[in-house]
């Protein structure tokens, strides 16, 4: 099976285009280029294994700020792919999903290989008779939206066949008002958070998933015991906490991302989309700019099945914007 293209292949383009890592300006993520600035951990963090007291105050962090229902169940897992590689089993009677894309290719490739029969459609109106129904929200690549009334409307319509509607919220805190972790008591919805896109610490490899009691503790065995390491939860369960951090961060990837799109549109791209942590934008000659701004070593974002696309994540610093603009001209 061929392997899905993702952001983030610095070595691949390195090893194209030569230089070090540090040579490169790496804009073919979504992922916050100025990251949470991680302290010093307890030894214990590193030396035990991670007890449930650790794994407690996480997910209470958690809870407290997704805005977690009070009737529904949370879990903390290791990224939010280990989730991904899991959704079929959740409900082993399924045999159709639907995958509102184009998104992020992994939800269709993994049920696809746990043996769904899987159809991407651009309506959620067109997902069928399908038991396992997938959307990004905000979507990935072009940042579509879809009100929280609307998934939770089609959730209880899922419900009455027993089906599961997986709302994928990586890109959720640059978009708070669309979250429907408020809503995610039902067995029938299973929401995903992110959390190293935000806090620009990907590698930490922590995720979330909220929904349903039943559902959450079948997730929770399948995942099994010390899932999430001792350092993801120190540090996860303090920068959830910090409030203030947010309220910063926020402001500066809105006002990053504006200037993104200002700077492409005076390089005459097309804006299609996108949050405040990448933009989507279009030219004729995308894949001609995608390879030169490679021999330039800045990378970004291109798509198969879509020549004139290119996804551009934000600079961390004005360097960054400068070295962007010299580039494109």
């Amino acid at each position: 099976m061929t392997a899905l293209r993702h952001g983030g292949a610095l070595d691949a383009a390195i090893a194209r285009h030569g230089g070090a890592r540090a040579d490169w300006l790496d804009l073919s993520t979504g992922i916050n280029p100025v990251a949470w600035p991680v302290p010093q951990l307890d030894a214990d963090a590193w030396t035990r294994l991670p007890d449930k007291a650790a794994l407690q105050r996480c997910l209470e962090a958690a809870r407290r700020f997704y805005g977690v229902a009070a009737d529904a169940a949370i879990v903390a897992a290791p990224g939010t792919q280990a989730i991904i590689q899991r959704i079929a089993s959740l409900r082993p009677q399924a045999r159709r999903a639907a995958v509102l894309s184009p998104t992020y290719g992994e939800h269709a490739a993994v049920l696809a290989r746990a043996g769904l029969i899987v159809e991407e459609v651009d309506e959620l109106a067109k997902a069928g008779n399908a038991d396992i129904v997938v959307v990004v929200n905000p979507n990935n690549p072009d940042g579509r939206e879809h009100a929280p009334e609307v998934l939770a409307a089609f959730a209880e319509q899922l419900a009455l066949r027993g089906g599961l509607l997986v709302v994928d919220e990586a890109f959720g805190e640059v978009t708070p008002h669309l979250s429907v972790c408020g809503l995610a008591g039902r067995e029938s919805m299973l929401v995903l958070r992110s959390f190293g896109k935000f806090f620009g610490l990907a590698g930490l490899r922590l995720g979330f998933a909220v929904g349903g009691p039943e559902t959450v503790a079948r997730l929770a065995a399948d995942l099994g015991p010390w899932a999430v390491s001792g350092p993801a939860l120190e540090i996860g369960a303090r920068a959830l906490n910090e409030k203030g951090w947010f309220e910063v961060t926020w402001a500066r990837l809105s006002r990053d991302a504006a200037a993104l799109r200002a700077l492409l549109v005076g390089h005459d791209f097309k804006i299609l989309g996108g949050t405040d942590l990448f933009v989507l934008a279009a030219r004729a000659d995308a894949a001609d700019v995608a390879e030169r701004l490679a021999r330039a070593h800045v990378l970004v974002r291109s798509f198969d099945g879509f020549a004139n696309r290119l996804r551009f994540g934000l600079p961390a610093d004005e360097a960054g914007f400068r070295r962007l603009g010299v580039a494109l001209r």
